[in-house]
């Protein structure tokens, strides 16, 4: 069979022009029923195709995935194979100075490299899904959000997917009818770390995988010899190029209180740790957020912990029943008059007082905020000019991951950290600038 050489929309649409040719856009009902004509479909592009791009890249896979870039192509073999029309990169640089077809835009690499990857690709014209923590530091996030902001055509959405869940939204409207009164606390727990940290840079020596370009997986980040403590999974708890148990899962985690109690920037965060480590997150930590007084509530104390360290069981779970429900993660909300707890996305939310929960079963809340059926679903909506996202990057996704970081700072601190409320800048003396707004390597910039 020959093969036939393809050629682009856009150039088919130039040539039937200039031969004087006309012809009609058929309507969709004639194509058929769920038939999504083409010029309907966003070309998007990833950046990452292992990991958490996969499953990224399954929630938009309605859509042309146009190209895929991984400084790894083995890692990357199953999305290249499952998306064999996609055009393949190792370089994302390359990639957008090549494609401009390119509609859309996700980014799955390791955390140091989202910003550099997700500013360049809104530079470009792309609307951008970026994997949660926005960034990895205060100063990127800012540039993050300046950018967006700029421009306000551009569809951007952080991957904190809870938050378009019925779950997190069942929550607000509880809290809001006030079933559990004015809330003063929140606490949160997760079974992060699953990788190693409280550790040194390793010593040993060993060659780079073949398929590996280490240079481009480095990426903005300092120079170092490649070793298998960083990649492919183990980056997360290395300062240089992760953010801990707290970054990895704060923005699922305490995403549902800071949308519902419209935390902002706190007051004070005080860190306590297992043994401190100069260049990796602790074995286990547990970080206070002081929040003021804001709008209609009065001050909130939130408490994170991580390293399977958990809050003190509430007395309305009977000793015969495990605590805490879920080991991986959940959270836990004290008002003055009750208490709910729920899952790590927000997702199964339970009334702690039995009573008050039959009654809620019997006579649901009335239904306040919208139910989304998908959050890259409406990501690639609002790429197409429909409605918008529940998460941009300069509307919540960068201040709810400002107010995270903000946590790392004060465990890297091994103390406290005090903050303006009004700005979220951080107010107290000797916090390396590095910490904050940190240097990238020649050629990568924000």
């Amino acid at each position: 069979m020959s093969k036939r050489k393809g050629i682009s929309r856009r150039r088919f649409v130039g040539d039937v022009t200039a031969a004087g040719l006309s012809f009609t856009v058929v309507p969709r009902h004639v194509l058929g029923r769920g038939y999504v004509a083409p010029s309907d479909k966003l070309n998007i592009a990833a950046v990452g195709g292992g990991g958490r791009a996969k499953d990224d890249l399954a929630a938009v896979a309605t859509e042309n995935i146009y190209a895929i870039a991984d400084v790894d192509w083995d890692n990357a073999a199953e999305s290249f194979n499952k998306y064999g029309q996609a055009k393949r990169y190792k370089d994302y640089r390359e990639m957008f100075d090549r494609e401009k077809s390119i509609d859309a835009v996700i980014v799955a690499c390791p955390d140091h490299s989202h910003t550099a990857a997700a500013l360049l690709a809104l530079q470009a014209g792309k609307h951008v899904y970026c994997e949660k923590p926005l960034c990895r530091t205060l100063g990127e996030v800012r540039a993050l959000m300046r950018a967006a902001a700029d421009r306000p055509r551009l569809a951007t959405q952080m991957g904190n997917q809870g938050h378009s869940g019925d779950g997190t939204r069942l929550i607000r409207e509880w809290v809001e009818a006030g079933l559990i009164g004015a809330v003063h606390e929140v606490h949160y727990w997760t079974d992060r770390p699953i990788w190693p940290q409280a550790i040194d840079r390793p010593l040993q020596e060993y060659y780079v995988p073949a398929t590996l370009d280490w240079n481009l997986w480095l990426g903005p980040a300092p120079e170092r010899p490649y070793n298998p403590a960083y990649e492919p999974f183990n980056w997360r708890g290395w300062w240089d190029f992760g953010t801990g148990a707290l970054g990895d899962m704060a923005c699922h985690i305490m995403d549902a209180s800071f949308w519902t109690l419209d935390l902002g920037s706190p007051t004070r965060v005080v860190a306590e740790t297992t043994e401190a480590f100069k260049e990796t997150a602790p074995k286990s930590s547990r970080i206070s957020y002081s929040f003021p007084a804001k709008g209609g509530r009065g001050p909130v104390t939130c408490v994170w912990r991580d390293g399977s360290l958990y809050p003190p069981r509430p007395p309305e779970i009977a000793a015969g029943l495990p605590w805490p429900p879920s080991e991986d993660g959940g959270q836990l909300w004290i008002g003055d008059k009750g208490k709910l707890i729920a899952g790590t996305y927000g997702g199964d939310p339970q009334l702690l007082d039995a009573q008050v929960m039959a009654e809620v079963q019997a006579h649901p809340v009335p239904q306040k905020y919208p139910r989304v059926a998908s959050h890259h679903g409406q990501w690639v909506a609002a790429a197409k000019g429909n409605g918008k996202t529940d998460s941009p990057f300069d509307g919540y996704a960068g201040p709810l991951t400002e107010m995270v970081l903000l946590g790392d700072l004060a465990v890297r601190s091994s103390g406290a950290i005090d903050v303006d409320p009004a700005t979220g800048n951080v107010t107290t003396a000797a916090i390396p600038a590095e910490w904050i707004t940190p240097s990238y390597r020649a050629g990568w910039s924000y």
